[in-house]
């Protein structure tokens, strides 16, 4: 199951129904579940802890030292769990202190050329389109779409069952269930994932009145997100809640979003 030309080390901890292809390496302190392909040049290294039925396109590089310039050489950590989709020339980053880690969940498909950072939180079922990039300590929750070439700053959060349109770039918050399109804008609901997550017509309504309510209310954004729990109690709309009244960076914005009289903030900026 180990290609010829392969380079595995012997320290490494490979189940034995893995594959390894043509030119790959995978080093030391790499740790492999079962049934994990791992493709010609594929390059596994750092303290990398790898579940089962992940598979590993060509030219992949997996657990290299973070791109940061406090990072001394440490051995430092990536987890990343079940059945995943790594295709070509995907790249994600380890740790840059050892008692922390990098952590790719399970059931996502990461496209050519995407890019996750040192210590990035990425959940379950999320999509990274080809090229989309995220940025040092971002966090990308369950069932998250980012499409293509987008950018996600670092310490930026994405909330579950969002989306980013093609090319979209954010350094605020993504609240769950919104869309984001050009720089730190959102345009409404998700409501094809809501449809297919199996969110019922009067959650998807609640989520609805909610999003106008918060974004395009016309309230400053902190005292529409105290009104709003009193008035809207569904889970969805408790996570949409839970997730703004913790952000650290400010909320993305409705690209819509009506401005108060005396051009005060529009909801959604901080």
């Amino acid at each position: 199951m180990i290609h010829p030309t392969a380079i595995v080390h012997p320290q490494a901890k490979l189940h034995p129904t893995v594959s390894v292809g043509p030119y790959a390496v995978i080093d030391a302190e790499v740790e492999l579940g079962a049934d994990c392909v791992v493709g010609p040049h594929v390059y596994l290294t750092g303290r990398t802890s790898i579940g089962r039925g992940n598979k590993f396109h060509a030219g992949c590089v997996i657990g290299d030292a973070p791109q940061d310039l406090k990072y001394k050489d440490e051995p430092t950590n990536l987890r990343i769990g079940d059945h995943n989709v790594f295709r070509e020339h995907f790249t994600v980053h380890r740790s840059t202190k050892p008692e922390d880690a990098t952590i790719i969940g399970s059931n996502n498909l990461l496209m050519v050329n995407a890019h996750v950072g040192h210590n990035c939180v990425v959940g379950d079922q999320v999509i990274l389109a080809n090229g989309a990039l995220l940025g040092g300590h971002a966090v990308v929750q369950d069932r998250a779409f980012i499409s293509g070439n987008c950018l996600v700053h670092q310490f930026t959060r994405v909330g579950t069952l969002a989306m980013m349109r093609g090319g979209a770039a954010i350094s605020k918050d993504l609240p769950p269930y919104c869309v984001a399109l050009r720089e730190n804008e959102i345009c409404g609901l998700n409501t094809v994932g809501l449809r297919r997550a199996g969110f019922s017509a009067e959650q998807r309504l609640e989520l609805r009145r909610l999003y106008h309510f918060l974004f395009r209310g016309g309230m400053m954004f902190r005292a529409a997100v105290d009104g709003a729990r009193e008035k809207f109690t569904g889970d969805g709309a408790k996570a949409v809640l839970e997730f703004v009244a913790v952000a650290k960076r400010g909320v993305c914005a409705d690209s819509g979003g009506g401005a108060r009289e005396g051009g005060e903030e529009k909801s959604g900026e901080e």
